[in-house]
């Protein structure tokens, strides 16, 4: 087997595009690209320092006793 050619991926982005058609290549790159920008921020949220959080009330409660 040998690697396409020029000419060859020439062909085939041709034919890419007249199934899928310009408006929705490009719709489908905008995509990517915001999943893309929302994974980095997901990445950039994790690099942060988690905080501890205390609580003043730690101490166990007895439940309510309802009059019947």
């Amino acid at each position: 087997m040998h690697a396409p050619g020029i000419w060859g991926i020439l062909v085939v982005a041709v034919v890419v595009i007249l199934l899928f058609g310009r408006g929705k290549i490009s719709g489908m790159m905008g995509e990517v690209a915001s999943g893309i920008k929302a994974f980095q921020k997901g990445m950039k949220d994790d690099d942060k320092p988690v905080e501890r959080v205390t609580t003043a009330d730690t101490a166990v409660r007895e439940p309510e006793k309802k009059d019947v």
